[in-house]
Order: C-alpha cells, then sequence, then structure tokens
C-alpha cells in the first residue's frame, strides 16, 4: 500500500510513487536513456543518492507527451535522448550541498569553466528545489538516426554557463537550428523550455505539484 506523508510540499512515499508516474520504457522503449545522474558522469563526479538504476521516470502526461514528440522526430531521422526525468529531493539535496563545499573542484573543467563555484547557487544553476522532483520535467536532447550519432547542441549537458542559454547570442549556425528543432517539436506537445537551460523542458500543467522523494528505480513505479 502506498502511503504518502506530506510535509510542506515535500511527499515522501517508502519507496513508492503515487498513482500517476510510469517508466518512459514502457511508453516509448526507443527514446533513449543516459541517466547521468545514477553514474559517475556528473557534476557532482559521483552517483547521486535516490538514483538506484539507469532509469527515467515521469509523469504519465508527461511521458506519453515524449512518445508523440519522438513521432514526430524519428519521420525527420531522429530521435529523443532523455539525461534526467524524476529526480528524488534527496538528489536535489545533494546537489546544494555540493555547491557549498569550495574544496571539491573535480568537475570545474567540464562542467563550469567560466563560472566560480560559489556563485552556482546564487545564478540559479544549483536550488534547493527543482521541477524535476514533481516528475514532468524532464532534461533532454538529440540524436541522429540510426547509428544515434550525437546531435551538436552547442554545450555538454548541464554545462554552467551563459552558452547553455537556449537563444544565447554566441551560438549560430547549425547548432542555434538544433536548438530550435528540439524545442518546436517539444513545444508543440506541451513543454515549455527553462531559457537558461536548452535541455530543460517541462510539460504543463504538471500532473503533481508536490516535490517528491522516491528513489529512481523500476520497484518504484511497478511494485
Amino acid at each position: 500500500m502506498r502511503m504518502a506523508v506530506v510535509a510542506g510540499c515535500l511527499a515522501v512515499l517508502a519507496g513508492s510513487s503515487p498513482s500517476g508516474f510510469t517508466a518512459l520504457s514502457d511508453v516509448d522503449p526507443g527514446i533513449g536513456q543516459d541517466m547521468r545522474y545514477a553514474t559517475g558522469r556528473n557534476f557532482t563526479g559521483r552517483v547521486v543518492e535516490g538514483y538506484e538504476e539507469p532509469v527515467c521516470l515521469l509523469a504519465k502526461p508527461a511521458a506519453e507527451a515524449l512518445r508523440r514528440a519522438q513521432r514526430v522526430l524519428r519521420r525527420q531521422g531522429f530521435s529523443l535522448l532523455v539525461y534526467d526525468c524524476y529526480r528524488p529531493q534527496r538528489a536535489v539535496d545533494r546537489f546544494v550541498r555540493w555547491a557549498r563545499d569550495a574544496g571539491d573542484q573535480a568537475t570545474k573543467a567540464e562542467f563550469y569553466p567560466e563560472v566560480d563555484k560559489s556563485r552556482l547557487v546564487e545564478l540559479g544553476y544549483i536550488a534547493a528545489q527543482s521541477g524535476h522532483s514533481r516528475g514532468s520535467t524532464v532534461d533532454v536532447t538529440l540524436v541522429r538516426l540510426p547509428g544515434r550519432q550525437p546531435v551538436d547542441m552547442g554545450t555538454p549537458f548541464d554545462w554552467f554557463g551563459p552558452l547553455s542559454h537556449t537563444d544565447a547570442p554566441r551560438i549560430g549556425g547549425a547548432v542555434r537550428e538544433n536548438r530550435r528543432l528540439l524545442r518546436r517539436v517539444l513545444e508543440a506537445e506541451g513543454f515549455v523550455n527553462l531559457p537558461e537551460e536548452w535541455w530543460h523542458f517541462t510539460h504543463r500543467p504538471e500532473a503533481f505539484r508536490e516535490q517528491f522523494d522516491f528513489p529512481v528505480a523500476l520497484r518504484a513505479v511497478r511494485g
């Protein structure tokens, strides 16, 4: 039985999601998944708390909207690739602790070469709450079919700096068109882009208003 204890806006569900969440692979197994926070390949340099499996979990309306967008993109020779989907609140808390640890600069060259780590929270790159924890936000890019070659988006995922802004003036040519294609197709299915991050989209209206903290694991949505 799934029993939620709500404290403020945080709903903790003892290992299970509320009804209305799903695994993206159950909705569209053709959408690629490269779940970075379940690996050490992210700005913290290690697996992030709450990520027990490298799987994408989402509120069902968001997953179904991604499926529709995928169908459109496949006709144009592209596929979606997701980097992050639902994110437990414990992972968000871990990001804040990392941002405040001035002694840990191991990933600076790869993820924030132009920004002082002490300003990541102030500038909004790291926040104490995230829409990801409500289940309707996804970090996503494009790959080209059939070989799933990465599409040039100008910066890597989670690159903290102005070049990651969707309409960054210094980004032009094919890269700008790639970002516009991703945004155009997702917006047609109800997603709204965060202007500061070309990869960040939230499906509206959001299915949930609470921040959740169940783990990223298939058992959370299939139990």
